[in-house]
């Protein structure tokens, strides 16, 4: 898996209250095997993880904000899960415009537990096939996707997993889609 991604800059999005090892394993994963991860915030300096999304679980430093950076500077997208951390993202109309405008340029993009909420608030879910963590599979029908309970899912440029349980599963996937690069974007594919 080394050199797979050949440095590739990656974008994690992620704010206070981000799942630890919803960040730290698949970036992990993403380090391994070539690509260079960069976390993007809507606040400067660090954010703070969570475990099981109750526990202080230290934090993060932001290496970019949201609101200074271009789908164009980056190659794909991976979006943690935890509760609280989509919840911040989807008040925020910068990483709103971020997501949507990734998945919509065709550009890998992944997510994880909690993390998909980016998708029903960006309007990019609809028609989609993805999975979630429960609580949040409500929310991706009443958006218009195709929601079903798997451990990994891929539709076109969207990778979407359950929980921390599939992590084994869904790093592999990631590194094996964001080293395929762009796909036609969901309009172009509706075409």
């Amino acid at each position: 898996m080394a050199g797979e991604l050949n440095g590739r800059r990656i974008a994690i999005l992620a704010a206070d209250g981000v799942e630890r090892v919803e960040l730290e394993r698949p970036r992990q994963a993403l380090d391994d095997a070539g690509a260079r991860t960069v976390v993007v915030s809507i606040t400067s300096g660090e954010i703070q993880a969570r475990d099981h999304d109750l526990e202080d679980a230290g934090t993060f430093t932001v290496d970019r904000l949201v609101g200074e950076v271009s789908v164009d500077d980056y190659e794909a997208l991976l979006l943690p899960g935890g509760t609280v951390n989509p919840d911040k993202l989807r008040m925020e109309p910068a990483a709103v415009r971020f997501v949507r405008d990734f998945v919509q340029s065709g550009k890998p993009v992944a997510s994880i537990c909690h993390g998909p909420w980016n998708f029903v608030e960006a309007d990019v879910a609809r028609g989609r096939r993805l999975t979630s963590w429960p609580s949040v599979r409500t929310d991706l029908r009443n958006a218009g996707a195709d929601v079903v309970d798997e451990p990994v899912v891929t539709d076109g440029n969207i990778t979407t997993s359950r929980s921390p349980d599939d992590l084994p599963v869904f790093c592999e996937r990631i590194v094996q889609e964001f080293a395929k690069g762009p796909q036609a974007s969901a309009a172009t594919r509706r075409a």
